[in-house]
């Protein structure tokens, strides 16, 4: 991400409805494994401009580690409560994933370019039955210039996303779609910003703030979709079959967790070869 991405989540990441209808989607699940607490350390890995932790931090001892200055210098200033470091983890943050209740990954593993080797490397940092909590964009179909801009290198499968953890000592309490319910909406126009070769907001992105109305309606009908995650969760199946987003729940499990990497059977998602094919496909 660039630094003009960085300060637009900063001024928007409080009141747009999709950055707040997921913190409170995400929190409602952090909840359920992990009571709030502050004996009850969470470590945001991706951290960026810093909201999700301090969404948390009433009820949780918080760390944040982002690879970006920007971003930890802009998350700093703004929530100086909590602890931010300016590296990459696990090797910059050994005593906070260590400790670690629950870890974070909030749209990181597509900026990754061996997802696999980070995961892994993570699982073997934490402790037995420490939480992860991961989301990833979904559905290479809304590839749009949106994803160039942010510099990701692929969109999940929910095959592609279970395949990131698959053989490691790893249980997966939910696994699902989420932002289903405006799927429709977003791919319409993720296909036509793909075939004008253009994005709907600001800083290379589709991020704006719609009217304070608009607002409302969209953070109140994603919000919603917590009711049916929560009870994926409590039921261990279920969830939502499609959607602009997935996430995951996992708790380590006991046992040796080696380093892996992508598996050859894994073609990478290069996005820019991957975007010129699929618009020829349009």
């Amino acid at each position: 991400m660039q630094i003009d991405q960085f300060e637009l989540h900063a001024r928007i990441e409080q009141r747009h409805w999709w950055f707040v209808a997921r913190r409170q989607i995400v929190r409602s699940l952090i909840e359920q494994v992990v009571p709030p607490h502050q004996g009850h350390l969470v470590l945001d890995v991706g951290c960026g401009t810093g909201a999700n932790l301090a969404a948390l931090s009433d009820g949780y001892r918080c760390v944040g580690v982002d690879t970006s200055a920007d971003a930890v210098h802009l998350a700093a200033r703004r929530f100086p409560w909590i602890d931010f470091v300016h590296g990459f983890a696990p090797d910059d943050v050994p005593e906070a994933i260590e400790q670690a209740s629950l870890v974070m990954l909030n749209d990181v593993l597509e900026h990754v370019p061996d997802d696999f080797e980070l995961m892994s490397r993570l699982l073997a940092a934490v402790r037995p039955g420490t939480h992860l909590l991961v989301t990833v964009p979904a559905d290479m179909w809304l590839w749009s210039p949106h994803d160039e801009s942010f510099g990701h290198f692929r969109r999940y499968e929910q095959w592609r996303f279970e395949r990131v953890w698959a053989g490691l000592p790893v249980e997966p309490l939910l696994v699902s779609y989420f932002n289903s319910r405006l799927y429709p909406v977003v791919r319409w126009v993720r296909e036509r910003n793909r075939r004008r070769g253009s994005v709907q907001g600001e800083a290379g992105t589709d991020f704006r703030m719609p009217p304070a109305p608009i607002n409302a309606v969209l953070t109140r009908w994603f919000a919603g979709e917590g009711n049916v995650l929560l009870r994926a969760l409590q039921r261990r199946q279920g969830g939502y079959r499609t959607g602009v987003s997935l996430i995951a729940l996992l708790r380590r499990g006991e046992g040796v967790c080696e380093l892996q990497h992508r598996p050859a059977d894994v073609e990478e998602d290069v996005h820019f070869p991957l975007h010129a094919e699929l618009s020829a496909a349009h």
